[in-house]
């Protein structure tokens, strides 16, 4: 064993950490009952009791900053044991010991030095010594104190019983995720590299069923499974083996491994996967090949879609491997920007227009962008064009065909967005309260509730347009008596014959094709304006964003 595996903090043998965390041990002893100072905290919501107010303040402060609970793991030993969270199936793997060795990436910015800490040391303690031939952390141009000095003290620790195992790269600007990914990537040496979070703990055998995937295939990128750490109490709690899927804004999913992998009946079995989800490993010189992460993504988001989806058309392909597990800490919050939409927004418009062929337009429907002059700037994406075009990779029809079957191709939408009746500019059709059926008129805000879809089945959609075939999309419809509008399931409306369909065209009335009435908007008994279904009086409507002549 590593003697630096032995390393023993003076700061984490504080005897005050036995009292804060019911996942710790606890002294029995008289205590006074101090009120709760931050009563609406998620922090406080399971955690917490028998802090003393001042204890309460720095805990809540730091909640703040890392957006988990970074006073509990500066009590918490480096050395924590973890439950084994494996499969029994795993613990009967032999693999061999001569795999590719390996060069693991912790990124960071501002993160908890307790928790970069712990990180270390996990790795370290449970990757074989001839495997692990470097670990390399990448600090997105952090701005706290420690993690200059103190840092570099626990490193030199490290570096007397194996010098040079840790190297330490600076931004000098901040710089974001994928960037950040590059970076470490770059300065790697190893035959793998393994691109991870710095707010993880390697837990046993993590490493041998990654080295050995990617050992049979070098054209594989690998994940391991995220055992979830509660950003509160730090608990780990054990995640069943998923898929890393997408919706079409290209937001990261979990979801169920296709019929094959379920029909094993054997969960320690790798199974593909569309996506990643951002921690990863690969064959270094395989990135190479095919381009490596888009530098030009910023700041967070999208850029682990974007891999995921490079990686099967341009000749590889992605698994997740439930027999490796890392313990992964879930923020509360970022800590890139108090709202990252903007430029998650931005980042999935690049990738769509790199590598999403005619389906790019379902990344503007799903964000409500118009197709042209969105006013968005995704940076030049000429030379990953060029990229592609080299490599000859594949068209993304046949990966919607071949790898994510689940996705909806939206072949049929005509107009989306917010609808607008033409007299009333200042409402919105909305989906009202859920749960709920009734459709309401609501002051625009243009946001899922409002967004509504125009098909050529003649089908309006209310409330958002859902991104996989199993998901469920509420229609417009009329009752046929009364004037209460509804929203029913769209499949179940035209199964059971409900007056789903409706004629529109841009500017002019909307029509139910079965009772001749219209969707109208009316005054209420409150002098509150109303959605009605009503003998057609003229109104019209209009919808924000047209794919074609409506």
């Amino acid at each position: 064993m590593h003697i630096t595996a032995k390393l023993v903090e003076e700061s984490n043998q504080k005897s005050s950490r036995d009292q804060l965390s019911p996942h710790v041990s606890q002294r029995k002893q008289e205590t006074k009952v101090v009120p709760k100072l931050y009563p609406d905290s998620y922090l406080f919501e399971r955690w917490g009791n028998g802090l003393t107010e001042k204890q309460q303040k720095e805990a809540e402060g730091l909640f703040q900053i890392y957006g988990y609970n970074a006073f509990l793991s500066n009590q918490l030993p480096l050395d924590r044991k973890l439950e084994d969270m494996r499969d029994h199936r795993c613990l009967e793997r032999n693999y061999s010991e001569d795999l590719p060795d390996i060069s693991v990436v912790l990124i960071y910015i501002n993160e908890a030095l307790s928790v970069i800490k712990r990180a270390i040391r996990s790795i370290i303690f449970h990757t074989p010594k001839h495997l692990l031939k470097e670990i390399i952390l990448v600090d997105d141009h952090s701005s706290h104190y420690d993690l200059g000095a103190p840092l570099q003290h626990y490193i030199d620790q490290i570096h007397k019983d194996t010098p040079g195992l840790i190297k330490k790269v600076r931004h000098k600007q901040q710089m974001g995720l994928s960037q950040s990914r590059i970076t470490g990537w770059e300065h790697a040496t190893a035959d793998v590299v393994a691109i991870l979070d710095a707010h993880i703990e390697a837990t046993a055998g993590w490493v041998e069923p990654l080295l050995a995937r990617i050992k049979a295939n070098r054209t594989v990128v690998v994940s391991p499974v995220f055992d979830k750490v509660s950003f509160d109490d730090l608990h780990v709690n054990r995640y069943g083996a998923s898929s890393h899927g997408f919706d079409w804004q290209l937001w990261c999913m979990y979801e169920p491994f296709n019929s094959d992998w379920l029909k094993m009946m054997d969960e320690s079995q790798p199974g593909k996967s569309p996506s990643l989800m951002g921690i990863f490993a690969a064959d270094r010189s395989f990135l190479r090949e095919i381009g490596g992460l888009d530098g030009g993504m910023m700041v967070y988001g999208g850029e682990n879609v974007e891999l995921g989806i490079h990686v099967w058309l341009c000749g590889g392909s992605v698994e997740v491997v439930p027999c490796s597990r890392i313990a992964h800490i879930e923020r509360a919050h970022k800590p890139y920007a108090p709202d990252l939409t903007p430029f998650m927004k931005r980042n999935a418009l690049r990738a769509a227009e790199v590598w999403l062929d005619e389906y790019k337009k379902n990344v503007y429907i799903a964000w409500n962008i118009p197709l042209k002059d969105s006013g968005i700037d995704i940076g030049d994406v000429s030379e990953r064009k060029k990229l592609r075009e080299k490599l000859q990779c594949k068209p993304f029809k046949w990966y919607l065909d071949n790898v994510y079957t689940n996705l909806e191709t939206w072949d049929n939408i005509l107009g989306y967005g917010a609808l607008q009746n033409t007299l009333f500019r200042r409402f919105c059709v909305d989906q009202g309260a859920l749960p709920g059926n009734i459709p309401i008129l609501y002051e625009c805000h243009f946001q899922q509730p409002q967004l509504c879809y125009y098909t050529t089945d003649s089908e309006i959609i209310i409330g958002g347009l859902r991104s996989h075939k199993h998901e469920i999309n509420r229609c417009l419809v009329d009752p046929g008596s009364g004037s209460v509008p509804t929203l029913q399931d769209c499949t179940m409306a035209k199964e059971s014959q409900l007056h789903v369909h409706w004629d529109f065209k841009q500017g002019q009335a909307i029509r139910n094709k079965a009772t001749k009435r219209c969707l109208e908007v009316a005054m209420g008994e409150r002098y509150d304006y109303q959605l009605i279904i009503q003998q057609c009086s003229g109104q019209s409507w209009r919808i924000q964003h047209l794919l074609a002549r409506v």
